[in-house]
């Protein structure tokens, strides 16, 4: 609703002590000559008439804003970043001689009319300020902001940097960075994004060839450039750094969940050569007891060798033969299968003729099919922004997945050679380049919905865009290398894209570049690899990457850790769910904790979730390693159960057995019994873990649970909420578990044990709905566990008498 003549009086005051400034100064260094002639409101958009063009603000949420500037006789280019339009977003305008405020409830735009510039208020505050804004020069278009003299940068997307970017110049242009390990300005996945300490984020809705100078040229300027493409860009703003990627996500969209077995173990290496050799790796887990959900199959599965088969997009059946039978004996085990995928059709492949008599390749200038060199060989590469070319790569898609193959692996999409003067149907290669990653995942994404619209979707890629979570993507870190310094790099990289909207972002674990055979690092790496999205292994042939084929210690070791993964999955299952509804990372910095931004350089150790406190081990020979336990409540060692009081830096002695863990006093942890495969998720059996404090009074926390499966669950009310109550007083502590919701084939009740740790001594009584039995509990003294067994249809009362 337009409220026209509305004004905060906090915003008048503000913006007429703007304007007093202004008049003050003699030289102005914006852009002189840009005025504002005339100004249109229609619902939640601000048009203005300037001298050299048109702007248009939209007001997406109450604490986004998205500018686009249109050049004199430039035509609107649709959005990339974000599906939403905002128009239940209520706005207000005020028009004066002098500026124009446009306000969301929460947000306000101040646009001084001549020369004409933006600054966004929030909470009577300026967050950002334009310096000249849009601006053109040579060969480039882009906008220019000021920064403040304190503030901390993030962004960029994928890149080993530190995680503050302040200072740096940053390419973006998505290209592979093969074997990368500490530093790496440039990697597969980069996005005009930026993340303030000032708790807002900046986005550029431009997929061309581009830079972001981050105070490197200037020191208090941000500059974005590129060598095309549409030139917009979004001020999203919170009320804290939880508020912030829930507004983020409002913007550029939610991750979907994808089907619960993708949380399991994923076994990859480039590649499994054979069927034979496939079944023999699956039945190396099973014999090895190593639980296993997938197996990925490299180049080799459309050809016998490395080179000269990419574009068969079809199985090589003298090494693969009868895959569909091989898949469904796979999947009778739990075991579903996931293909590589690449967008370039070489000319000895079974799909070149094909695609050249369609026309499904980017082009010359003059309109011929563009064919050239790369590592495996002569190639054309698919439009993907051609509908054409994309109907016809879907229908690929579409028959594999029939007869079976249950994720899709995209790789080589940044594309990995990408030549300048290459054209697609929408612009040349420098103009859409960082988009190409993106419109192939949602190629994928849409296909799903359309033709398989009771299946989640699995889509791996490395490279995409801006809001490319909202197509399903889970995207990896590339090729890292398969050394301590490949390792070192993951969790900055991992808590960056997670920031930036990417929170399923993971890494071959293991390493992929590089023969380096190190027991230990595999080990240690494999041990993080619990506290990430997706546990997938992935390796060149000549170091194992599968823990099936190490030594019997280090099978024992990682055998341990991927059962834990298994076991937590009802608790990493409910993250997931979180993320999927207001954008949370699974991953998270420190600072999400304490809110003390000197903590922004921090990657030694992370939140998984609300509540667990994880520090890898990253160096070769430690047994240990310093975790900052933040404070504001007490934390307990995972492994030991040794409870320590938060604000201080200790150091944790670890074998090779384990790594820094700690759980949060008061936090509720959903686990499992022991199973194979997430097929045999036993959805009518629980373990909450209570972690018990006496400087806790109040716990409330819950599990979300759906059939692993169906799209939209939650939204089709499809789920099973468990919620749980704690609330302890002076001689007793009472649990409440309440279960709500259902969805086909869930049973009529759980079974639950409820296990409370750090409990000092053998409990007087235990209640269970008020009825009291000496046998309905177990306390053992050595380990502080009190265990309550029961089973719940609606609602259980668990009272303990101290």
């Amino acid at each position: 609703m337009l409220r026209k003549g509305a004004f905060r009086r906090v915003s008048t005051i503000i913006a007429l002590g703007f304007l007093v400034l202004l008049a003050g100064c003699s030289t102005l260094p914006w852009q002189s000559g840009r005025k504002v002639f005339s100004a249109e409101i229609e619902n939640n958009r601000l048009t203005l008439e300037v001298s050299d063009g048109m702007v248009r603000l939209t007001a997406l949420t109450n604490q986004a804003i998205e500018v686009e500037f249109l050049e004199l006789g430039a035509e609107p280019q649709p959005q990339s970043v974000s599906t939403t339009e905002g128009l239940g977003v209520e706005v207000s305008v005020r028009m004066e001689r002098h500026f124009i405020e446009f306000s969301t409830p929460e947000l306000t735009a101040l646009i001084q009319k001549s020369p004409m510039r933006i600054s966004f208020l929030k909470d009577g505050k300026s967050i950002i300020e334009e310096e000249k804004g849009f601006f053109r020069q040579e060969n480039v278009a882009g906008f220019r902001f000021f920064l403040d003299d304190k503030e901390k940068l993030m962004g960029g997307g994928s890149r080993a940097l530190g995680m503050d970017r302040r200072g740096h110049r940053l390419q973006l242009y998505n290209k592979p960075s093969y074997g990368y390990e500490t530093e790496a300005e440039l990697m597969y996945y980069s996005m005009p994004v930026v993340i303030s300490s000032k708790q807002y984020s900046l986005v550029f809705d431009n997929g061309a060839s581009g830079w972001m100078d981050l105070g490197f040229t200037e020191p208090d300027i941000l500059q974005f450039d590129a060598v095309g493409g549409r030139m917009s860009y979004y001020v999203v703003a919170g009320d804290d750094w939880e508020n912030l990627m829930d507004e983020f996500t409002q913007v550029t969209g939610n991750q979907p969940l994808p089907p619960r077995w993708v949380l399991g173990n994923i076994s990859s290496r480039m590649g499994y050569r054979s069927r034979e050799q496939v079944e023999s790796v699956v039945e190396g887990y099973r014999s090895a007891d190593i639980p296993l959900d997938g197996i990925v199959l490299d180049v080799y599965w459309f050809g016998p060798d490395l080179k000269g088969h990419m574009g068969n997009l079809d199985w090589d059946l003298e090494n693969f033969p009868r895959p569909i039978e091989m898949m469904a004996n796979l999947k009778d085990q739990g075991v579903k299968t996931i293909l590589i995928t690449e967008p370039f059709v070489l000319n000895t492949s079974s799909k070149y003729d094909i695609c050249i008599e369609n026309g499904y390749f980017g082009t010359t200038a003059d309109g011929e099919p563009y064919i050239y060199d790369f590592y495996f060989g002569t190639t054309g590469l698919i439009d993907i922004f051609k509908d054409e070319a994309k109907d016809w790569f879907w229908s690929v898609y579409k028959r594999h997945t029939l007869t079976g193959v249950d994720g899709w692996w995209g790789d080589l999409g940044e594309p990995e050679v990408h030549p300048d003067d290459l054209y697609h149907v929408n612009g040349s290669a420098l103009e859409v380049h960082n988009l190409y990653g993106h419109e192939w995942a949602r190629l994928i994404a849409d296909g799903y919905e359309r033709d398989f619209a009771n299946q989640r979707p699995v889509i791996l890629m490395r490279s995409g865009f801006v809001g490319s979570q909202r197509y399903g993507m889970i995207p990896w870190t590339g090729d890292v290398s398969r050394t301590w310094g490949g390792l070192q790099s993951q969790v900055e990289i991992a808590l960056q894209m997670s920031l930036q909207g990417l929170a399923y972002i993971h890494s071959d674990l293991g390493g992929f570049a590089g023969d380096y055979e190190d027991a230990e690092l595999y080990t240690r790496w494999l041990q993080y690899g619990v506290f990430q999205p997706i546990y997938r292994t992935h390796a060149q042939d000549t170091v194992p990457a599968e823990p099936i084929y190490w030594d019997e210690e280090t099978q024992r070791i990682v055998r341990d850790f991927i059962k834990l993964r298994y076991s937590l999955t009802p608790y990493l299952y409910t993250v997931m769910w979180e993320n999927s509804q207001n954008g949370m990372p699974l991953m998270r910095p420190l600072f999400f904790e304490e809110h003390e931004f000197d903590q922004i350089q921090e990657t030694k150790t992370y939140l998984w979730g609300d509540d667990f406190l994880v520090t890898p081990i990253v160096e070769k020979g430690v047994e240990g390693a310093e975790v900052d336990l933040p404070g504001g409540s007490a934390w307990f060692d995972f492994w030991t159960g040794e409870r320590f009081e938060g604000g201080q830096t200790l150091f944790s002695e670890h074998s090779i057995e384990t790594i820094p863990v700690f759980v949060r006093a008061g936090a509720i942890i959903p686990m499992i019994p022991e199973v194979q495969t997430l097929d045999s998720f036993p959805g009518d059996q629980l373990i909450l873990n209570y972690y018990h404090d006496e400087t806790i009074s109040t716990a409330n926390d819950g599990v979300y649970e759906d059939d692993g499966k169906t799209p939209n669950a939650f939204e089709k009310g499809e789920y099973e909420w468990m919620e749980v109550k704690v609330s302890n007083e002076d001689k007793s502590l009472t649990a409440t578990i309440t279960r709500s919701h259902t969805y086909p084939g869930n049973g009529d009740e759980t079974h639950v044990v409820l296990k409370i740790h750090n409990w000092g001594s053998t409990p007087l009584e235990v209640s269970i709905n008020g009825e009291t039995s000496e046998t309905n509990f177990d306390y053992d003294s050595d380990s502080h566990l009190l265990s309550v067994p029961f089973k719940v249809a609606d609602q259980v009362v668990v009272q303990i008498s101290k």
